[in-house]
């Protein structure tokens, strides 16, 4: 399976949408809205800022099923 490389991030503060290329080999904690400068967090239970905000899940979740990447996730 390839997985999908790009994701739209959505700022839950300002709304601003921009797609984003996502890491391949990890999951990314950290990304600081373009519009409003907001720096997004995971939510609790997830692994990185796409899995909660992007309109895909990062690859390494993709590839493993679900299986959250994060020593402290799900």
């Amino acid at each position: 399976m390839t997985p999908v490389l790009e994701s739209t991030l959505t700022c839950p503060a300002c709304g601003y949408v921009k797609t984003e290329q996502m890491p391949t080999d990890a999951c990314q904690w950290f990304y600081e809205c373009t519009a409003c400068q907001l720096l997004l967090r995971p939510k609790p239970g997830h692994c990185c800022v796409f899995c909660s905000y992007g309109s895909v899940p990062c690859p390494p979740m993709q590839l493993s099923g679900g299986a959250c990447c994060s020593p402290d996730g799900a």
